[in-house]
């Protein structure tokens, strides 16, 4: 049961995300006395070609000295080594 009711608020979540997309991608602005869309191509709403290269060649995101050693801390924890073990 839990297992549909999950399901059930993931498809939730796609129809919302779908009506804010519709209501984004129906966005005008005011150019002089008209209105004009503010996406005049479906590549400026989304370029499928770049998400297709994110999936492909992931960059590495780079993190700040102070995330690295968080990182570093967790990933020793989960390791089983406390911090005081250095």
């Amino acid at each position: 049961m839990r297992a549909y009711q999950l399901k059930r608020i993931d498809k939730q979540h796609e129809m919302h995300m779908q009506a804010w997309l519709n209501h984004i991608a129906g966005s005008t602005k005011e150019q002089g006395k008209k209105q004009v869309p503010v996406f005049k191509r479906f590549e400026d709403f989304y370029n499928y070609e770049e998400e297709l290269k994110k999936v492909e060649r992931p960059e590495r995101s780079k993190l700040s000295p102070k995330l690295q050693r968080m990182a570093s801390l967790a990933a020793k924890i989960n390791l089983g080594r406390g911090i005081a073990d250095g």
